[in-house]
């Protein structure tokens, strides 16, 4: 070979190197690896430290009156700009054995879970392994509705009945085991079976029920060929750096392995898992403070989703109520003025009630996560006042989107 020919090779391998070492730059700007670092702990670790003595005073104030005066009872949180303002744990984890709630104890999230129910199909979408158009007979040929799209199932759009109502009436007349879990794939057989009637037609309205997101879930797994639990494990809680964050479901565990109780309304008993806290996607996933804020922090920096998936998922995708209020793909949503969007769900399930907010523009995440469920949530208005952020009830707001006695349009 000669000189020039060797120079010329030297030099389409050298272009080729610095090409696919910009490319996996740009890659790596643009899609964070889900890989965990030692550095990625580390960060973490700094995120999460936090100095009780130096919490925020107003807001130990605010929670202590909330516990007084309205009875909550359960872990709280408020982070701004990456630093814990303020985390208490306050009351019983178990009443009637008399164990306190401890900051890391994990909760049973309700459908918080819907979030990451969400988060895990758009995942699925940017994968190209579903669409957000694909029908639900493309993955269960014998589902009994036509034209019920995930899009649909992600917005609350579906029509369908709510299956937790429906199953709870066939067992109790047909006297199954009510301790025995039921599966996702289960209640799906049931529905194919009994062809239950639809609340209303696909979409027609917003009908807010725990069987679209069961069949999300349900379709995780026929398009992964993975138990839910496996799927969330492997591609959201490990790459958040997500350490207390479980599925646990009545159809693997008999006695799901956590120590808080949920609690209903009074003291007087606790709420026992039943056949129903077998199907998961609606609910099922136990988690802490902590890994809350994990979890924020991994979908603002890219890590679970591109920004293109978020933006859809952060977009109401039904007519607005009260003005702001409004449903996305996996998340309620406030949409204010100037932009300002806060994305937020709330949770109530056997004995459990949370509201998880993220004001995405202020970087401000607020958790309350409780296991007595009283309606103390109800009053935490001075509390968003006070980090000034939107009210998140929407009682507070008129028809026209306005707060009652202000001057907002």
């Amino acid at each position: 070979m000669s000189y020039r020919n060797i120079l010329a090779v030297a030099s389409m391998a050298a272009f080729l190197f610095i090409a696919c070492s910009n490319s996996r730059k740009s890659t790596t700007l643009q899609e964070p690896s889900k890989e965990r670092t030692v550095e990625d702990d580390k960060a973490d670790s700094v995120l999460l430290a936090y100095d009780p003595a130096k919490g925020d005073k107003w807001i130990a104030d605010f929670v202590q009156n909330l516990h007084k005066k309205y009875g909550f009872n359960g872990n709280m949180l408020v982070a701004k700009d990456g630093k814990i303002l303020y985390e208490k744990a306050i009351g019983w984890a178990d009443y009637l054995h008399r164990d306190s709630l401890k900051i890391n104890s994990e909760f049973e999230l309700a459908s918080v879970t819907k979030t990451f129910t969400g988060t895990a199909i758009m995942q699925l979408v940017e994968q190209g392994k579903l669409s957000l158009n694909d029908d639900v007979k493309k993955f269960y040929p014998n589902f009994p509705y036509d034209g019920i799209k995930v899009k649909l199932l992600l917005s609350h759009r579906s029509g369908m009945m709510n299956y937790v109502y429906f199953i709870d009436d066939i067992w109790r007349k047909e006297k199954r085991d009510m301790k025995k879990g039921v599966s996702n794939q289960d209640v799906m057989q049931v529905i194919a079976e009994k062809k239950p009637n639809p609340y209303t037609k696909p979409d027609n309205r917003f009908h807010y029920n725990n069987s679209n997101y069961m069949v999300l879930a349900a379709i995780i797994e026929k398009v992964t060929g993975k138990p839910y639990s496996d799927y969330m494990m492997e591609n959201i809680f490990k790459p958040a750096g997500m350490k207390h964050t479980h599925v646990y479901s009545t159809t693997v565990y008999p006695k799901i392995p956590v120590d808080v109780v949920g609690h209903d309304r009074s003291w007087r008993y606790s709420v026992a898992q039943n056949f129903l806290d077998g199907p998961v996607g609606d609910k099922g996933i136990y988690s802490t403070l902590h890994d809350l804020v994990l979890y924020d922090k991994a979908l603002k920096n890219g890590r679970l989703l591109k920004k293109a998936s978020l933006d859809s998922a952060y977009t109401g995708h039904n007519k607005a109520i009260n003005g702001h209020f409004n449903y996305g793909y996996g998340w309620r949503i406030f949409d204010g003025d100037n932009g300002r969007k806060v994305v937020y769900h709330t949770g109530w399930w056997h004995g459990f009630r949370h509201i998880y907010v993220r004001d995405v523009q202020k970087n401000i995440v607020i958790i309350f996560l409780g296991n007595l469920t009283n309606g103390s949530l109800l009053h935490l208005d001075e509390l968003y006042k006070y980090l000034k952020t939107p009210i998140i009830r929407k009682g507070a707001y008129s028809g026209s989107g306005s707060l009652p006695g202000s001057d907002e349009d």
